[in-house]
């Protein structure tokens, strides 16, 4: 057996996974294969979102399933030993392990994190240390005291369907535990909406639970949406252990708790359910996005948290709470994690977002009333300027509302009008207008189905009624949800598309919240990405220091662009007009009215909740004046982008294309002479796909016509291409096909029509043979045989096609 020769999965087979076996490790508990950390970053282009491939963790070895302990990175026996040692160290900083080991069959390089004296050693394949040697070196190197090893140790619940916690889950998970059996009672764990805060809440209390180092357990929120969402989702598993506090009684009979702040407590002493048990009742609390102002000295909900206050607290949210009056870290201490939505889109699990922010004359510039000039209810407007912080909330400008309104309109008929919406407004009587104008405008929607709009909010039991089926991927209707305050937390719409910004947003925690409602993937749904359509200025906010998620790229237009513009452009955006750096920068400098957090749209305590639903219920009640007649018109348009860093820049997708190429090749002759050497050129187009280049969205932008070697030679090195029917041609007229028997160069000409309709990945498969023409003349295996001698002079002949098709660069023949 020539040991150089064989492949990386032979090398594991028949060195590596004998070689761990032998040394103690539990095939069936211990030791698992091509484990997947991320799920791929979602690429998206135009109108098209693809995943960037990811690599598995060859081997991973755990003390149990909850408890990862090494990676193991294999290389084919042609590398050197230690070949795999930075891809492991990669795949060991995202699980948090001390020990990696890379190795190409021959032995072991050892790095080991927990010895600083030397780092890294070479071992024998015989020498792979046992589980309970790398466990006792964990131990020591996490400092556990043997009192805490029974709770670390104990599992996570396994519901045999193959789920188990991701990475960044069970990292959360793991450093909550061990915080608990250090002794701490209060705990943070920040994780992005959308990342699966509940699931690793419920792990969480299955642990202590099961491990009975928490035996009564509250699990609060301040909606029932969230509640009845946890209990028949993540917490189910409980059964018969669980319940949710209703009627204002708390029931001792049951173990896990579940419940609204507002069934606990309330301004009468007789509403305080809380205390119909001892203080010491509960061991464990749960407060789901507590941000919202649970933990808030000025909280009516704080004195819940109090009264158990020798129970452990932890509390959860997607945007810890920081300003002058309300600091959630104060109570509940720096996080023991923090998952940010920047990491859950570079990983794969948060949809990326475009933005295409709409600026309207009037909102730029303001609007002053004539001297005396009433309003349509016959009130004299008070003469002053109003901007648009006023628009839907001290004056209704009827004409801005149907703009806005029909820009909607024309985004979803141009890209898909069964995309579900979210518009968020800045009131219940703002969310009414938009529905009745949204209504207006598709009538043929609405004909099909009264619920294509509906108003969602807090006051409306019939719209409350549609919020479940508005969530659900399997219910068409509703399309367009119109909302205020109920719809910023807690609702799971996984296959919401497009997010509208039409309220004023000054608080950074409200936008994240926001924004958080679209970042959920759906790939079954086919939801990989989102936009976010934004009338506001809100998205300013993108530039605050605070924020932690880069979109993929920001689109300043005019509604004329989405109503009227006849091809598409600006939707498939990406190659509008460049803007130098100076315009650039304008829209990255943060608005002074965004520079901070207030309290004017997102107060603390509970009088921005509702006994039920949310803020709606709190709508300030003042006269608005509405005025008719007043000419809104489009402004300027801009394309945008942020790239890797967070910084602005601007490039069109051309720019983007070149940037990647070049950084991929450093020449034209550099990028033929690779094309050309490359055994199949479908693994060029691959890589480069990988790297963010959606062959699709460029040829809609350039040509369909030409080639990836031509689109590449264009863009890249400003070379002028050939389409794929005149390369075939120039091969055509050559007539190199002498050389071979009448039956190949049948199979010759034809392939070279396919590589002319479909381009050179079609010729490289060989299922290419098993459709017209090619199927009527045998079995693949058997044209290859009959026309060249075998699959391996077929495969040379095609090599040689494509020498042909290529043979003089970029230039015509």
């Amino acid at each position: 057996m020539d040991k150089k020769k064989l492949s990386e999965t032979d090398i594991i087979t028949k060195f590596i996974m004998p070689a761990v076996k032998s040394a103690g490790w539990n095939l069936m508990t211990q030791i698992r294969q091509e484990v997947k950390l991320r799920d791929g970053k979602v690429i998206v282009r135009g109108q098209l979102g693809v995943r960037k491939t990811v690599k598995s963790a060859d081997i991973v070895l755990y003390h149990k399933p909850n408890i990862p302990l090494a990676v193991i990175e294999a290389k084919a026996n042609k590398h050197e030993i230690g070949k795999g040692i930075q891809q492991g160290l990669d795949y060991a900083r995202l699980l948090e392990v001390p020990f990696i080991f890379a190795s190409n069959g021959d032995g072991f390089i050892f790095h080991d994190k927990t010895n600083l004296n030397q780092l890294e050693t070479e071992i024998s394949l015989e020498d792979f240390p046992t589980p309970d040697q790398l466990w006792q070196k964990y131990c020591a190197y996490r400092g556990f005291k043997p009192e805490q090893i029974p709770l670390i140790t104990q599992s996570y619940h396994d519901d045999g369907s193959g789920k188990a916690p991701r990475y960044y889950q069970l990292q959360a998970i793991n450093k909550t535990i061990e915080a608990v059996s250090q002794g701490k009672n209060r705990m943070l764990l920040v994780m992005a909406t959308g990342t699966g805060k509940t699931y690793t809440a419920f792990q969480i209390i299955w642990r202590l639970w099961k491990s009975r180092q928490k035996k009564r357990i509250l699990f609060l929120a301040d909606r029932n949406v969230l509640v009845d969402q946890t209990r028949i989702n993540d917490f189910q598993p409980f059964g018969q252990a669980m319940t949710k506090i209703s009627g204002r009684k708390v029931d001792p009979a049951y173990e896990i708790h579940l419940a609204l702040y507002q069934a606990l407590t309330g301004p009468e002493e007789s509403q305080k359910a809380y205390k119909q048990v001892e203080p010491d009742f509960f061991d464990l609390i749960i407060i789901d996005e507590c941000h919202r102002g649970s933990a808030a000295e000025d909280s009516a909900w704080r004195e819940i948290l109090e009264y158990f206050s020798a129970a452990t607290q932890i509390g959860l949210t997607a945007t810890p709470k920081e300003t002058e009056e309300v600091s959630n870290i104060d109570y509940f201490g720096e996080p023991v994690y923090t998952y940010s939505l920047k990491e859950g889109i570079e990983d794969g699990f948060l949809s990326p977002y475009k933005v295409v922010r709409v600026d309207l004359d009037i909102d730029l510039q303001g609007w002053r009333p004539e001297k005396g000039q009433i309003d349509d209810n016959g009130e004299e407007i008070e003469d002053r300027i109003y901007n648009i912080k006023d628009f839907d909330r001290t004056i209704v400008i009827k004409n801005r509302t149907e703009l806005v309104a029909q820009t909607i309109t024309s985004y979803l008929q141009r890209t898909d009008p069964m995309a579900k919406t979210i518009v968020f407004c800045n009131d219940i009587d703002h969310a009414e207008r938009m529905r009745r104008a949204l209504v207006n405008l598709n009538p043929e929607q609405v004909a099909k189905n009264d619920k294509y709009v509906m108003k969602i909010t807090g006051d409306d039991e019939i719209g409350k009624a549609q919020l479940d089926n508005f969530i659900n991927p399997k219910k068409a209707y509703p399309v367009i949800a119109t909302t205020s305050e109920l719809m910023t937390t807690g609702v799971d719409a996984k296959t919401c598309k497009l997010v509208v910004l039409d309220q004023n947003i000054q608080s950074m925690t409200k936008f994240k919240q926001i924004i958080g409602r679209g970042t959920r993937i759906d790939d079954k749904y086919g939801k990989l990405w989102f936009t976010i359509l934004d009338f506001k200025k809100a998205t300013e906010l993108f530039a605050d220091e605070r924020f932690d998620g880069v979109p993929e790229k920001v689109l300043v237009t005019k509604p004329e662009d989405i109503i009227e513009d006849e091809d598409d452009s600006f939707i498939d955006d990406i190659n509008g007009e460049e803007e130098n750096e100076t315009e650039a920068q304008t829209i990255a400098e943060p608005h002074p009215d965004f520079t901070s957090d207030t309290q004017t749209e997102e107060t603390s305590g509970n009088a921005e909740i509702d006994s039920d639903w949310g803020e709606d219920e709190e709508e300030k009640r003042f006269i608005k004046f509405q005025v008719s007649g007043i000419s809104v018109k489009k402004m300027a348009e801009r394309v945008q982008y942020y790239d890797s860093d967070g910084k602005l820049v601007t490039e069109s997708f051309k720019d983007y294309t070149r940037k990647t190429i070049q950084k991929q090749f450093t020449s034209l002759d550099d990028f033929t002479r690779k094309w050309n050497e490359a055994d199949r050129k479908q693994s060029i187009i691959d890589e480069l796909a990988n790297e963010g280049v959606i062959w699709q969205a460029l040829e809609d932008d350039i040509s369909k016509d030409l080639d990836p070697f031509d689109l590449i030679c264009h863009v890249a090195f400003d070379q002028p291409p050939l389409t794929r029917k005149e390369r075939a041609n120039n091969v055509k007229k050559r007539n190199y096909f002498t050389k071979y028997s009448e039956q190949a160069q049948t199979v010759l000409s034809n392939l070279l029509d396919k590589y002319a309709d479909a381009g050179v990945s079609e010729i490289e498969s060989i299922h290419v043979l098993k459709v017209q023409p090619f199927n009527q003349m045998g079995k693949p295996m058997e044209i290859a045989k009959k026309a060249f001698g075998g699959r391996k002079e077929y495969d040379q002949a095609i090599t040689e096609l494509e020498a042909e098709l290529y043979h003089d660069g970029s230039r015509s023949a």
